[in-house]
Formats: structure tokens, C-alpha cells, sequence
């Protein structure tokens, strides 16, 4: 069986690594020690998973933070940072991270439509940008696995907000799926089998 021609990597209704961004807010101790939607330990193994799946690909990715430098949070927990590292967070005051001008000038200079959202806490953080973003022609997609809310409530109807207005939920390990799409692709292939099956699927 042979594999059809590839599709346009920009133009693809689907997710390519030509066409999507990663956006990562808010994964600092505090946010993460509030999560009651999932187990902590998981949810941050499964936003490094993203993160380093967006890098194997290429894939820009915005980094931020809130309240950092005014020293009432602290920085992006370890782990994901040191994935994170050459990515500077980009520290605000606002809740929106939408309604912070360095943050929306950074989605915007990466040139891509797709934007695949991790944001702390779901119904806040995520929500918030991610319905601005939806308002103004982007395309959204919640990482459902890498992010958590207050509340399973919480979580379930800060997803539910953002569907409605045209969000489209994914899950990490389809997220890897979908860049790497075909294993004649083998330029990736030794990073994806490492981050999705050596280091997580078949370790639990």
C-alpha cells in the first residue's frame, strides 16, 4: 500500500507542524497545587509530553507567565521549563493573557491560524484567551489531558464554553498523531516513538 500525496501543510484542515502553535500559560506551583480536575503528577507528565512533541516538530511556541515579576508567583514549574528553555515567558499582570499586548503580538508573529492551547486553569486561563482567540479567526485547540481546572465542574465547563464558541478539543498523544500523520515521515518518527511510547504509554 502506498501513501497518497501529502496535502498542502499550511492550507491542511487538520494540524501540521507548518500550520500551528503551541500556547503554554500559567504552569506555575500555585496554579498547578489548585488543579482538582486530575492527578497533578499526570497533568504536568502530559504538558511536558505536549512540549516536547512541539518541539520535535518545530512547532512556535508562546510561553507565559503571570505575576512573576512582581514576586507574587513564581516561575513555571521545573519540568516543563527546562523543556521550555529558549522560550522566555512572557510575564503578566492580566488574568486574559488575550489582554496583554506582548502576549498577543507574540501569537501573532508566529504567522499560524492553529493555535493548541495548555493553559492553567481551564475555565480561566485557557478559556479566557482562547475565546478571544476564537473571535478573532483563529482556531483553537484545547490539549483536554494537559490542562485542569478548579473543579472537574470547572474543567468540564470551561471546555464545554470554548467548544461552543468553535473550539476544537484534542489529546496529547493525538495531538503527536496528527503532526507526525504518516511514518514515511521519518525525520521525526525516533522522537515521536520516544516521547509518546518509550517515555510514557508503555512506562504505565
Amino acid at each position: 500500500m502506498t501513501t497518497g500525496t501529502r496535502r498542502d501543510p499550511r492550507a491542511d484542515h487538520l494540524i501540521t507542524p507548518e500550520n500551528a502553535a503551541l500556547i503554554v500559560i500559567d504552569y506555575q506551583p500555585s496554579q498547578v497545587a489548585a488543579v482538582r480536575s486530575m492527578d497533578h503528577s499526570l497533568l504536568v507528565k502530559n504538558v511536558v509530553s505536549t512540549a516536547k512533541t512541539a518541539k520535535a516538530f518545530g512547532l512556535p511556541i508562546v510561553h507565559s507567565t503571570v505575576n512573576v515579576a512582581s514576586g507574587r508567583q513564581k516561575p513555571t514549574v521545573p519540568e516543563l521549563a527546562e523543556v521550555l528553555e529558549g522560550n522566555t515567558p512572557i510575564d503578566r499582570t492580566s488574568i486574559n493573557s488575550w489582554e496583554d499586548a506582548d502576549f498577543v503580538a507574540a501569537v501573532r508573529s508566529t504567522g499560524r491560524r492553529k493555535l493548541i492551547f495548555c493553559a492553567l486553569w481551564t475555565e480561566v486561563c485557557m478559556a479566557f484567551p482562547a475565546l478571544d482567540a476564537l473571535r478573532e479567526g483563529f482556531e483553537v485547540y484545547p490539549v483536554v489531558d494537559a490542562i485542569g481546572g478548579t473543579s472537574f465542574e470547572a474543567h468540564r465547563a470551561g471546555l464545554e464554553r470554548v467548544t461552543l464558541a468553535g473550539a476544537q478539543p484534542i489529546s496529547w498523544v493525538a495531538l503527536a498523531c496528527e503532526l507526525q500523520r504518516d511514518w514515511a515521515r521519518v525525520e521525526t518518527v525516533p522522537q515521536v516513538i520516544q516521547i509518546v511510547l518509550t517515555e510514557r504509554l508503555l512506562q504505565e
